[in-house]
């Protein structure tokens, strides 16, 4: 929305900016609403490229070997061999086809699954306040804002009751700032726009009214993020199959170009060596790997929906398979999250209705950030509160870890403070005693720090409530919360899930190890995680955290699996120690004290319930937060990321195999063993059954340890069994020639039909860690392989065989085949068993 008599929007009062954005206090009409949509767009920083079915199927030729290919056969086809060049298009069409459908499938499964999950905002339309995707906002739409929400949009403050914004994504302060209605002068910088709220900045407590002014690309986020490009951290899963191609590059260049050379060398047509150099760059190429990835993450999420786990973020899928090192904290979690109120005491343990009073008006008074104690509080026992009036609050942080309420009742001035015991009590000068307000004394703090401590080592949260009579000034601040007198206590208990001592020994079957981080206190941690089960191997609280170097916490912290009274940046303090030894780190949080860690973390994972700004941050949202559901969750990324680096070993071992072999004897012969439309239909054919890996079983023992990407690992397997394939590839050509001698024809018909069935025992083999008939593949893996194998024996018998060139093979010829790939299952099993007892880690 553009300035009017260039005159800003913060420079005017409500009535002035409604007028400015043609609204009304009731908000915008449905009807009214659709227009402005239309007219500005949907309220997206980068909207979403929607690709046409037709652009997704042309990016399927971006890959610039294929370019060359068609290039090359273009050249092929106007130098008169026209017959040979459909045949080879026609194979290249219909490689890209199959990609296309895979990829498109894929694409429209996973955009259904994120709309499962999505950040919605309070609209008030046709005068009623009701939740709509907030990529749907316009300007003069009419907003609810409250503790935790993530601001969908610029706009002005009509109304706010202790409103605090954490606006550092903008202005880089690490503070809170308070937000008010009333204008303020034009040419205030931005962060002197104290009744103003920016898209992307997030409530820290409080409630407030906004008008909504600009969206998407006109908001302030917007033009910063339109001047850089912003492009998110590389995952290791994005990192290893960047490193992958540059391995898969360098062979395809060197084998092709010498290939090309030799052969234009020993006087073979430039043209027909062109075709056949490119082709075998073509056969190196894992063509199918963005389809096979694109597939095999889309059916792991899909999947994993169906065991309540959104992903949000695909390739964190990968992430999720490889991490090792879990943290989390304890309510919800480790405990029902079902919070119950056991009582409101005096200093004598005994029940207390002033205490509780106290509390309930502190829980029912404030308006910044909501808690489930506080709801809890309230549903307990409902009190009559009319005639109380409130004046101010000071909002809770997680630094004092305590909020203070002023309230006027019977024309008396009091000032409520609830929060941690250590907290309250450090703030008070004076107890109350059996109805007599007393001075704290050693005695007295010595018998209540006894106290706290015997109900934290029983597993209660214990909070503290005191209060002062007094006059105040209208506005209280912490200076405030001085010379209290301590009341009472309040006591909550939550208790440990059944499931939760079972979940915690599997995920530390699977490798994972699990990391307490809470804000309660020691005691209270140390006795959640005995009840689950948890060997506690060192503790650390926040006061002793803070006094840490970095070095030394990077020292102690493989040690420490207990961290307890910690703020939100020491979490992410934790989580990057953490990630500097080397863990892959998961972060499980649901709050707005959270934050710091889910972003540090290698996979942030929220709840559907978070508060928003959570639940934008994750790259996973659970639909119920439960280790049973996250641990389903672990084994599904890590079934996913076998299921590719499957697809990559059969791959790469096969296909360098068979290209390496055909490039070494195209040398020896006076004829090309495989011509390059034989080529591209070996590569195409043995495409189906490498397609129906992304859904193949996996075996246990591959989804009991986290995996990682390993290029080393990647380059060995290659070579090794590559070379074994190459071995009996020499050995057929040997045979093939010495019955054949100069007839060309059935020679690579006997080749072609070899290496099709060599390169699917291949993956029937290599597919498992096992020897391959301990281990039962997917019913659809199974079916394609058979298949496939079945048209290649009798492709060579069929009217179609000379279309690629094929001849009928003699009988005897394929009996010896069949012996040959006997031999050679037996050969790969050997292979194998010898190459993971080397790499037992794999």
């Amino acid at each position: 929305m553009k300035k009017i008599k260039d005159v800003p929007y913060w420079s005017l009062v409500s009535s002035e900016a409604l007028d400015h954005v043609r609204s009304s206090p009731d908000g915008l009409s449905s009807k009214e609403a659709a227009t402005r949509l239309t007219t500005y767009g949907e309220n997206v920083i980068k909207p979403k490229k929607r690709l046409s079915q037709l652009t997704l199927f042309l990016n399927q030729f971006k890959n610039p070997i294929i370019l060359i290919l068609i290039f090359a056969t273009t050249i092929s086809a106007v130098t008169g061999d026209w017959f040979d060049a459909q045949i080879i298009l026609l194979i290249v069409f219909g490689s890209a086809l199959l990609s296309f459908y895979q990829e498109y499938s894929a694409g429209q499964a996973i955009e259904k699954l994120r709309s499962k999950v999505q950040i919605t905002c309070s609209v008030k339309r046709d005068g009623k306040f009701s939740d709509i995707p907030s990529q749907f906002l316009v300007p003069g739409d009419i907003i609810q804002l409250s503790g935790g929400n993530m601001i969908p949009a610029d706009g002005l403050i009509l109304e706010s009751d202790d409103l605090y914004v954490n606006q550092s994504l903008l202005t880089g302060e690490s503070m809170s700032v308070k937000k008010i209605a009333g204008a303020v002068l034009k040419d205030s910088e931005l962060e002197e726009r104290q009744n103003c709220v920016f898209m992307g900045t997030s409530v820290f407590s409080g409630n407030a009214i906004e008008l909504v002014i600009e969206t998407g690309t006109a908001t302030q986020y917007g033009r910063i993020a339109e001047q850089l490009t912003l492009r998110p951290p590389e995952t290791d899963f994005e990192k290893g199959i960047r490193h992958f191609g540059f391995l898969l590059t360098q062979i395809m260049l060197i084998l092709t170009l010498t290939v090309f050379a030799i052969n234009v060398l020993l006087d073979k047509p430039a043209i027909d060596s062109l075709l056949f150099s490119v082709a075998l760059a073509v056969g190196i190429t894992p063509q199918l790997l963005p389809a096979i990835i694109s597939i095999t993450l889309s059916k792991g999420a899909r999947v994993m929906a169906k065991s309540g786990v959104i992903v949000r973020r695909l390739n964190s899928i990968e992430n999720f398979g490889s991490m090792d090192t879990l943290c989390t904290d304890k309510t919800g979690t480790l405990t029902n999250g079902d919070i119950q109120l056991d009582g409101a005491v005096d200093l004598n343990s005994q029940e207390s209705e002033t205490v509780f009073r106290l509390a309930y008006l502190n829980a029912a008074l404030q308006k910044g950030m909501r808690n489930s104690l506080d709801e809890t509080i309230q549903k307990y026992k409902e009190l009559d509160i009319t005639t109380v009036q409130k004046l101010d609050e000071v909002a809770f942080d997680f630094t004092r870890r305590r909020l203070s309420v002023l309230y006027r009742e019977a024309g008396q001035d009091k000032l409520v403070v609830k929060g941690a015991f250590n907290s309250v009590f450090e703030v008070c000068r004076f107890v109350e005693l059996d109805g007599v307000q007393r001075p704290k004394d050693g005695n007295v703090v010595a018998e209540l720090e006894k106290r706290y401590k015997a109900w934290s080592e029983q597993g209660i949260r214990v909070l503290g409530i005191a209060q002062k009579k007094a006059a105040f000034p209208k506005k209280v601040t912490v200076a405030d919360e001085s010379d209290m007198v301590f009341m009472g206590f309040l006591l909550f208990s939550d208790h440990p899930k059944e499931d939760a001592a079972p979940t915690i020994q599997e995920l530390a079957r699977k490798g994972v190890a699990l990391r307490i981080i809470t804000g309660d206190n020691k005691l209270i941690a140390l006795h959640t995680a005995q009840a689950v089960g948890i060997k506690i191997t060192g503790a650390l609280t926040g006061k002793e955290l803070r006094l840490m170097t970095e070095e030394t916490l990077w020292r102690q912290i493989e040690h420490i699996n207990l961290f307890a009274e910690v703020d939100p940046n020491q979490k992410e303090r934790i989580i990057l120690a953490l990630k500097k030894k080397g863990h892959v780190v998961g972060y499980m949080g649901d709050g707005i004290n959270d934050l710091p860690a889910l972003h540090a973390a290698d996979v942030s994972i929220s709840v559907d319930n978070a508060v928003d700004v959570a639940k934008e941050s994750a790259d996973i949202v659970l639909m119920e937060k439960s280790l049973s559901v996250l641990n389903r969750g672990i084994e599904e990324g890590r079934t996913t990321f076998s299921n590719t680096l499957k697809y990559i070993w059969v791959t790469t071992s096969a296909n360098f195999g068979n290209m390496f072999s055909v490039a070494g004897i195209s040398l020896i012969l006076n004829f090309f063993p495989l011509l390059p439309k034989q080529i591209l239909l070996l590569n195409f054919l043995t495409d189906f059954p490498a397609l129906s890996l992304s859904g193949d079983s996996v075996d246990e023992e591959m989804v009991q340890t986290p995996r990682k990407w390993d290029i080393k690992f990647i380059q060995h397997f290659m070579f090794t069994f590559g070379l074994v394939s190459s071995v009996f590839d020499y050995l057929i050509t040997f045979i093939l020639f010495s019955i054949f001698r100069e007839t060309q024809g059935l020679y690579q018909s006997g080749w072609f039909t070899f290496s099709i069935l060599t390169e699917l025992a291949t993956l029937m083999v290599i597919r498992t860690q096992k020897p391959f008939f301990k281990s039962k593949p997917a019913p659809l893996l199974i079916g394609s392989t058979m298949i496939i194998g079945v048209v290649t024996m009798l492709l060579p018998y069929t009217p179609l065989a000379s279309l690629f060139s094929l001849e009928p093979i003699p009988l005897k010829v394929i009996a010896i085949l069949l012996l040959l790939i006997g031999f050679y299952i037996a050969a790969m099993e050997g292979t194998k068993y010898f190459f993971y007892r080397h790499h037992r880690n794999h």
